[in-house]
């Protein structure tokens, strides 16, 4: 990396201005870096998907929206414990449930199948399980009105779209970096919660899970308003920086200028 003629980056400054300041320290042998996010995919046949018109029906900021990404998955207790905690709490939620990995045939019935007898019955009402081997509009879900929170593995595509729909987030983080981003959410931007009870290796119980569920979305109004404005701020940025004269507009003008 050293030896490049330059790094991009998918962050903004406003998001991540010390670490950028520390890359671009005179003092340091480091490339030139730009930062030029963030970086969000969405298609036609995203906007169309089944669990949109879900959202539709349900109350303002009402809805737990739950994923874990494209890879990563958690044990079939846990997602037992999960389940429970989720009927607990009482709350709304779109849970995005992943087929086992492997699986070719039938990869809905296959994710279904890990759920506890009856749980999609008892919360018909109140509650949408995607089963899916595969994406989901997920930038579309997060900036929906309906969604109130966003449980996360805290992969940093992830991260970057829950600030850019203002959306407050329930940290779970499973491998790579994302531990680092859990802390940085947490404590240094402070727009979300650490999952209760868990520990690399350990089990979320239901008890932790319906309580995590609660903190967030049953928030004091003082807090609820302090997370909000930190939150409105980062939308506003994350929007800001690929705007005319914004940062990661800047950034990439500035990287096609070297490439020429």
């Amino acid at each position: 990396m050293a030896a490049a003629s330059g790094i991009l980056v998918n962050t903004f400054e406003a998001l991540e201005s010390s670490a950028v300041a520390a890359l671009r320290d005179p003092d340091r042998a480091t490339p030139p870096v730009y930062c030029v996010g963030p970086v969000a995919a969405e298609t036609e046949k995203q906007r169309h998907h089944p669990c949109l018109p879900w959202l539709d029906a349900q109350p303002k900021r009402s809805v737990v929206f739950l994923c874990f990404g494209s890879r990563c998955t958690v044990s079939l207790e846990q997602i037992g414990e999960m389940a429970e905690g989720l009927e607990r709490s009482g709350h709304r939620f779109l849970w995005v449930l992943r087929a086992p990995p492997g699986s070719t045939d039938g990869e809905e019935d296959a994710a279904l199948s890990l759920l506890p007898e009856g749980f999609l019955a008892r919360t018909a009402d109140r509650g949408l399980v995607v089963a899916t081997s595969s994406w989901v509009p997920q930038v579309e879900v997060l900036r929906h009105a309906s969604t109130g929170a966003f449980l996360s593995h805290c992969g940093w595509n992830s991260t970057l779209e829950a600030m850019g729909a203002g959306v407050p987030m329930v940290c779970w983080p499973l491998v790579a970096e994302q531990w680092m981003n859990k802390v940085y959410i947490v404590e240094e931007l402070k727009v979300g919660v650490e999952v209760r009870g868990y520990k690399r290796g350990g089990l979320v119980t239901a008890t932790d899970m319906d309580a995590t569920v609660r903190q967030i979305m049953d928030m004091e109004p003082e807090c609820r308003r302090a997370v909000e404005e930190r939150l409105a701020e980062m939308k506003e940025s994350t929007a800001a920086a690929w705007k005319e004269g914004g940062s990661s507009r800047t950034a990439f003008a500035e990287f096609v200028n070297q490439m020429e």
